[in-house]
């Protein structure tokens, strides 16, 4: 993929201010793309912009669809009509479900799910009209496979890759293309207090960049990085249940996220996802 293939792209990428986001935002905007950050977190967004050199961003909720709609109005005033929408704003609090606060539950699938929903819906209104545009949803191989200890996340990034994948054969024909971005385990603050999993390299979110930015340059349904734990996560649907979850406690994957968790070093990135 060469930097002609987003040069001059206007892309809109929610979730911008940290992580995936922004290392995706200073990708593009090394490329050459007219890039364009939202967040909920107006200090960390003003900051992230300010070191990329952004002139468009703007505060979002993605939970709310006036504000959904005004951040899309912001690039678009500010960059022109918007190529490619990134839907990454997500979180990830971890621990058991019977410990779950039904406050965390709903703020997960609103934010995960129904965020990705909301942006896909105003971003292909805009788009359809010109027959052109990419939406890319930003789900995770937890969209495959199920992790305890993560029951509530693995619901909402289930929903993203069904959502999706009907949403892209729904637009089939229109221009209008939907791609899903499937990362593994990344090193981001997301993950912070866990160590991944056994005997598997973690994805860095410079690689999850670069897979965004190969779709936009080549829309397919869907990317998964790293390769080795995507060919994982693919495998386990052609292989019998009992042997798949086995496979899962080898890696180390049933405590991951569970009796692995470093409580203190995960504590600031959990207190900010629950919004206590």
């Amino acid at each position: 993929m060469t930097p002609k293939s987003v040069r001059d792209k206007v892309v809109a990428i929610t979730g911008g201010a940290r992580g995936i986001g922004f290392a995706t935002a200073k990708a593009l905007t090394e490329l050459g793309a007219k890039v364009a950050i939202g967040d909920i977190d107006e200090t960390a967004l003003k900051e992230s912009a300010a070191v990329l050199g952004l002139t468009a961003y703007s505060k979002l909720d993605v939970t709310d669809t006036a504000s959904f709609e005004a951040f899309l109005n912001t690039v678009e005033q500010a960059l022109g009509p918007i190529d490619v929408l990134v839907n990454n704003a997500g979180i990830m609090p971890v621990g058991r479900l019977i410990d779950e606060p039904e406050h965390v539950t709903r703020r997960i699938i609103d934010i995960n799910a129904f965020g990705v929903i909301i942006g896909s819906k105003l971003a292909a209104q805009r788009m359809v009209p010109r027959g052109s545009g990419h939406v890319i949803n930003v789900a995770s191989l937890a969209g495959e496979i199920y992790t305890p200890g993560l029951a509530s996340y693995c619901a909402s990034k289930y929903a993203v890759v069904g959502f999706t994948d009907a949403a892209r054969v729904e637009h089939r024909g229109t221009g209008v293309d939907f791609s899903l971005m499937m990362p593994s385990f990344v090193n981001t603050e997301l993950t912070a207090g866990t160590h991944g999993i056994r005997g598997i390299k973690s994805a860095q979110p410079e690689d999850i960049a670069a897979g965004i930015i190969r779709l936009i340059g080549k829309p397919t349904a869907r990317v998964r990085v790293t390769r080795l734990a995507g060919a994982l996560a693919a495998t386990q649907k052609f292989i019998p249940r009992g042997l798949a979850e086995a496979m899962t406690r080898a890696f180390g994957g049933e405590s991951v996220f569970l009796d692995d968790v470093d409580a203190d070093k995960r504590a600031a990135y959990e207190q900010r996802a629950r919004h206590n």
